[in-house]
């Protein structure tokens, strides 16, 4: 009995050292050949809406007075929306500060110069044909400071959606024409990478608030005329919507 139970063991160590050495011989599962490209696109939106940013500042050696000052200017900016038939909750007062302030520095208890009393209001217009009314008359009505105008599409959404289909199709296209000068085939897609998806506002770079494109577009398409307002000064161009997209392919003969 010992003797049959050491051949059996020896059987299947014999096993186990045969499927070993097979499995080596096996030749390893190849990585798919691929192509890797970067597809871009830009889609150009007339925009629909504006953020306006304004900031008003007074001042006094009396507190009260600045307030109440600050309060007037601010009242008549909130009655010009009124007037212009912008609804109350498009229009919202962003910060307060009070800062009491001395010539030779701001803690410092000599010369002392007054209380300056900050208020901000966005306001956000549908209508564009009023911005320069809006613009015009905060100003007249004592605003003393323009923080941001940034035009913007209500349809975000839509525009990201068509400018992240059209790079795609891009990298496909381009995947297809360096392919074909090796004389290769383009298959199925085994990764996709969105990389950028993101809106910029010219007129709103202008005040040094938001980031610049500089990516050179394989695609761009124009929704909308390059003018909004033929008849008057303000020309706030197009919104430029933009995606990124790094696909992989495989390759085929």
């Amino acid at each position: 009995m010992k003797e049959r139970t050491i051949a059996l063991g020896s059987l299947a160590l014999l096993l186990i050292l045969a499927l070993a050495a097979w499995t080596q011989d096996q030749p390893a599962s190849a990585e798919p050949r691929r192509v890797t490209v970067t597809g871009e696109a830009e889609v150009r939106v007339v925009p629909d809406e504006v953020i306006l940013s304004l900031g008003i500042e007074s001042w006094d050696k009396d507190l009260d007075i600045a307030k109440r000052q600050n309060d007037a200017i601010v009242g008549r900016v909130l009655a010009l929306t009124q007037e212009l038939g912008i609804p109350a909750e498009h229009v919202q007062t962003d910060y307060i500060g009070i800062d009491p302030r001395y010539r030779n520095g701001y803690y410092e208890e000599r010369d002392f110069i007054g209380y300056f009393v900050r208020k901000s209001v966005v306001i956000t217009l549908r209508d564009l044909d009023r911005f320069e009314d809006l613009l015009s008359g905060a100003l007249e009505a004592g605003a003393n400071y323009v923080h941001g105008v940034e035009f913007r599409t209500t349809e975000l959404r839509q525009h990201r959606d068509e400018a992240r289909a059209l790079a795609i199709r891009a990298a496909r296209e381009k995947a297809v024409a360096l392919s074909g000068e090796l004389d290769q085939d383009v298959g199925e897609p085994l990764t996709i990478q969105e990389e950028q998806a993101r809106w910029w506002s010219s007129y709103n770079a202008w005040w040094g608030a938001t980031w610049s494109a500089g990516m050179s577009q394989n695609v761009i398409q124009e929704l909308g005329g390059a003018s909004l307002l033929a008849d008057s000064s303000l020309a706030p161009g197009q919104i430029k919507v933009t995606a990124r997209v790094t696909v992989s392919f495989e390759l085929s003969h």
